[in-house]
């Protein structure tokens, strides 16, 4: 069985964000959906769906980003809360 860095998706309440991606990375995340369903047994209705989870994993396995995260906390400094 393939180790895969995502498992099944939570429900959350979303933000609606709109993001342009090269055609080979959709295809790559096309694929990856197909791979996470064979491996899962859960069905990906839409593979766009993995976005979120992957840039959340990604986010918390980035030590540099998490660092800061620590020091702002640390120093009543807060990250996100600005909207573009």
């Amino acid at each position: 069985m393939t180790k895969l860095k995502l498992g099944p998706l939570a429900d959350d309440k979303p933000v609606k964000v709109t993001v342009d991606l090269p055609a080979s990375l959709h295809r790559d995340l096309v694929a990856y959906a197909e791979v996470l369903e064979r491996e899962t047994g859960q069905p990906v209705p839409d593979a766009t769906k993995l976005i979120a989870p992957m840039l959340e994993r990604f986010m918390a396995s980035d030590r540099g980003f998490a660092k800061m995260r620590r020091v702002g906390e640390a120093t009543g400094r807060s990250f996100g809360d600005r909207l573009s």
